[in-house]
């Protein structure tokens, strides 16, 4: 190919990615309201309460950018989606952020054509089992039959384990984290695996959580994160901005109480920089200056919102861990805001 026609290939490409990257942007704002793609039910993260209202720190993460991007953090769609037909939702269009325990890996990423904008909760794949089998590590577990949904992660990690310590099992392939539970609880499998954030707030909503035990062994990596088509680069960028605006918030003491007079302006560039008080931030992702402070106030900072939907008061029970803030040893790290 001559340069000018590579040239003009580039060109094409660009404007092509460049319509892609507007599109959902416009799309949302056209229709005024966020799709969100989130679990069919699962405590803590994504679940519809007594009134079918959506609440969880998944759900939390849509309305972050449904108050960004629309000014309201009401104005989201919920799509409940398994994880068979989560890919297809998002890939299709029917949803334009997905924000459900997804696990960011290389094949999603680049075979499946997705953008994940970051880490929302950094997770790896457990086992739970009934107490009274008296198992305590999950290398007690040959022969065991084992409930496990497709289409997921834990899957293959659960064939690698087993593989790697000479051990035999059954699998109980199941669609959702309802069947599971039921599957589960009528001994249909002697364990359920997934990911050990999930195991907490499914054992959360037994009536009888302390007859269950989670066995010690971690055995993945599993970061778990809202994700975007390809090709949505500033679509990308606004949800990957939300999530670090929630994640910075905590670090510089930005609250859901003490926004409104932060938002006068502080001594702290980087806050200023952060509520719009301060450059033209917003201006660059194609949102307003105060796009951020109605991100944090939709529900909080990300401290506000695990406390809320996952922490130890909360009947999921989940310490930090390597959720906390890079300065109290956790993995939480947002970007600068500048």
């Amino acid at each position: 190919m001559n340069k000018t026609a590579f040239l003009g290939a580039l060109t094409v490409t660009g404007l092509a990615a460049g319509a892609a990257a507007a599109a959902t942007l416009d799309d949302v704002r056209d229709r005024g309201t966020l799709n969100c793609g989130v679990s069919t039910g699962l405590t803590g993260f994504s679940a519809p309460d007594a009134n079918g209202n959506w609440e969880g720190f998944d759900v939390a993460v849509c309305r972050a950018v449904a108050a960004a991007v629309l000014e309201d953090p009401e104005a989201v769609e919920f799509v409940p989606t398994t994880g068979q037909t989560r890919f297809t939702a998002l890939a299709s269009g029917e949803i334009d952020l997905l924000a459900r325990n997804t696990t960011w890996t290389f094949s999603r990423d680049n075979d499946l054509k997705f953008e994940f904008v970051g880490v929302n909760y950094y997770d790896g794949q457990g086992f739970m089992v009934p107490k009274e089998l008296g198992v305590t590590s999950a290398k007690d577990l040959g022969g065991a039959t084992v409930c496990i949904q497709t289409g997921t992660t834990t899957e293959l990690n659960l064939a690698d384990f087993f593989r790697t310590n000479n051990m035999e099992y059954e699998p109980v392939p199941i669609e959702t984290n309802a069947e599971a539970q039921q599957q589960y609880l009528a001994d249909a499998c002697d364990v359920y695996t997934t990911d050990a954030s999930g195991l907490a707030a499914t054992r959360a909503s037994f009536e009888n959580p302390g007859d269950h035990v989670i066995l010690p062994e971690i055995i993945s990596k599993e970061p778990l994160g809202p994700l975007v088509r390809h090709g949505d680069n500033e679509w990308g960028d606004i949800a990957r901005w939300t999530l670090n605006a929630l994640i910075a918030a905590e670090e510089y003491g930005v609250t859901s109480a003490n926004i409104e007079e932060l938002s006068q302006g502080t001594q702290n560039p980087e806050v200023n920089r952060l509520l719009g008080t301060e450059g033209n931030l917003g201006e660059m992702i194609g949102l307003d200056a105060e796009w951020a402070k109605r991100a944090i106030m939709a529900g909080g900072n990300y401290g506000e919102l695990f406390e809320r939907y996952l922490g130890e008061s909360t009947p999921v029970g989940l310490a930090r861990g390597l959720n906390a803030q890079w300065t109290d040893g956790g993995l939480l790290y947002a970007p600068p805001f500048r």
